[in-house]
């Protein structure tokens, strides 16, 4: 646990609830419907899956941008009170290299929630033979009693997806 971490721990008897915003318009499915070993196991985390309908990615809460992956394929933010989000774009689409990806924010930036963060081609990502379903991941999911998928189907940008406490 890093320090900030330890500024924002959970204070015995109080009830401390976040919710996490749709980073991505499309359908929302379980992370098993991913079918990549690592997301769909759970293995980084819980969360869900979103097949994306255009390729704007959002601020899912108010944070600071404190990953970029040089691939340009993948996003961590954390929330101010210690949420750790990862937002990856496709299946396999780190062999890219970043052919598709375009970021507009960089490590250490302060976003709000609904802030543009990167824009995408699902036409690139499926021309290269990928999927474009996009990942969001509580990475520090067993920091918190649980992480709630609050809905499958729908979804626009910044439309409440889950529910942590």
């Amino acid at each position: 646990m890093n320090i900030f971490n330890k500024l924002t721990a959970k204070i015995p008897g109080v009830k401390q609830e976040y919710f996490v915003f749709s980073p991505v318009s499309g359908d929302i499915v379980t992370l098993s419907e991913i079918r990549d070993g690592v997301f769909s196991e759970e293995i980084l985390g819980k969360g869900c899956g979103i097949i994306p309908s255009d390729g704007i990615v959002t601020a899912p809460f108010a944070g600071e941008i404190v990953q970029i992956a040089e691939t340009k394929h993948a996003i961590g933010i954390q929330s101010k009170e210690g949420i750790e989000l990862l937002i990856h774009i496709g299946v396999d689409t780190v062999t890219m290299n970043g052919i598709g990806f375009n970021i507009n924010v960089k490590t250490g930036d302060k976003v709000k929630c609904g802030q543009k963060l990167m824009t995408f081609s699902i036409e690139e990502i499926e021309k290269a033979g990928f999927r474009s379903i996009t990942a969001v991941i509580v990475t520090n999911s067993g920091d918190y009693k649980s992480v709630e998928l609050l809905k499958t189907g729908k979804i626009e940008n910044t439309e409440k997806i889950m529910f942590i406490s």
